[in-house]
């Protein structure tokens, strides 16, 4: 019989080489290269640019074949009509929708407390907070109280519905709508508000592992532990508009395009305050589209550039400067319907910017007044006053030097030749002048 010597080495080798195979396999398979979530961040208000984004990263997380996909959200609240087809979207998603408030020291305010509770899986950062969610008057004022109690019903209802059907605290929830009530991460989990608390993401996808969600009546187990998180980005115009829609924006856009406008009209002609201030308002009028504007407000800003106007035109001894600059501050307070409270002008810039807009006023009124109040430079006008001399004996008519010039010249005294005479007058081309 032969022997082999290598071939129990040969042996050795291919058991190594299957070993390593299926070390590597599984070291693959550990990766999950095909599981991944898509993540959103909705950090602001609640507009029609953040509903559109919302919907379309449903579409899309959908279409690729997302395991799930998370909103991570900081909001101080917004418009009721954007945060109803968020969380229509949500409800009605095709895929695991999983809401966490974050980062640490962000909030769901208001529309964001719906926005939480829609998701299959709520969820929150330490250190954030979740509620005030009372429905702001319309106009931004008390307004009449059966319309309010209407709209605060509505707001109460639809949030018990979303908690409902979501298997959350139903009685916080309206009393998050009718008393305005807040609570932090810990006391909402407490209160069986939201699901879990999770540091970061990685933390977010262990936890929410192995919970059994309702998607469009279908039970989904959910297998995310480890999975890669792709993150889903704002049309470069979605996210123009979105940055538009900051109060503080759009309050300074509002206000360059009354003042670009002042000026134009103080000096036509200048075509540059004119332009600058025309494209200021139409970007402001676009963010005041997606923006819970108080009309009051507006009404009062208006009226106090018109005060302010009125001041450097016409001589109301301060009084009209006054009110116009309070007409400003308090239109400018009450410019927006607050529903949280970053969803305001920062009063720093409120203050500047009437400081501002007031001293330029009054300074372009000041100057017109001045040039209104100049001796004409050119024309006849601009002659009377000037002194010249006679070179003929005037009684009552003969002739005169002005500034090089020999004029035909009347007077109502006679005056000899060489005599120095000052303009009174002209008519035609002849001058009325008396002795100097």
């Amino acid at each position: 019989m032969k022997v082999f010597p290598n071939h129990g080495k040969r042996n050795l080798r291919w058991k190594l080489l299957l070993g390593f195979l299926l070390l590597a396999v599984t070291a693959v398979a550990q990766t999950r290269p095909g599981g991944f979530v898509h993540l959103i961040v909705i950090n602001g208000t609640i507009n029609p640019v953040t509903a559109q984004f919302t919907h379309e990263s449903i579409r899309v997380s959908h279409e690729k074949g997302a395991q799930a996909l998370i909103v991570q959200l900081d909001t101080p609240g917004g418009l009721l009509a954007s945060t109803h087809e968020i969380v229509k979207d949500i409800l009605g998603a095709p895929l695991p929708i999983i809401v966490y408030v974050a980062p640490s020291g962000a909030g769901a305010g208001s529309a964001g407390m719906f926005i939480t509770i829609a998701g299959h899986v709520a969820a929150m950062a330490p250190a954030t907070n979740i509620g005030a969610a009372h429905p702001v008057g319309l106009g931004g004022k008390e307004g009449d109280k059966v319309l309010e109690e209407k709209l605060e019903n509505f707001v109460a209802s639809y949030g018990e519905a979303i908690a409902s059907k979501r298997g959350r605290n139903v009685k916080w929830a309206i009393e998050a709508v009718r008393k305005s009530t807040a609570i932090t991460e810990a006391k909402a989990l407490d209160l069986k508000v939201i699901d879990l608390v999770a540091a970061d993401l990685e933390e977010l996808l262990n936890r929410a592992s192995g919970r059994v969600v309702d998607v469009l009546g279908e039970k989904v187990e959910l297998d995310l532990a480890g999975a890669r998180i792709v993150s889903l980005e704002m049309r470069p115009g979605q996210k123009f508009v979105n940055l538009l829609a900051d109060p503080n924006i759009a309050y300074i856009l509002l206000m360059a395009g009354i003042l670009g406008l002042y000026l134009e009209f103080s000096n036509p002609g200048i075509l540059l305050p004119g332009v600058t201030g025309i494209i200021c308002l139409l970007l402001a009028l676009t963010a005041l589209q997606v923006l819970p504007i108080n009309f009051t407000g507006i009404a009062l800003i208006l009226l106090g550039t018109a005060l302010l106007v009125a001041e450097a035109l016409l001589p109301g001894f301060g009084v009209l400067g006054i009110g116009g600059i309070v007409a400003f501050v308090f239109g400018s307070l009450m410019l927006f319907d607050v529903s949280g409270e970053r969803l305001v002008v920062d009063r720093a810039i409120i203050f500047t910017v009437t400081a501002v807009a007031s001293v330029l006023v009054l300074a372009v009124g000041y100057l017109v007044f001045q040039a209104q109040r100049q001796k004409p430079a050119l024309g006849k006008e601009a002659m009377v006053g000037k002194s010249g001399q006679a070179m003929t004996r005037l009684s009552p008519r003969g002739k005169v030097r002005v500034q090089g010039e020999i004029w035909n010249a009347t007077s109502d005294e006679t005056i000899e030749a060489g005599e120095k005479v000052i303009i009174r007058g002209v008519s035609d081309l002849w001058l009325n002048v008396k002795r100097a």
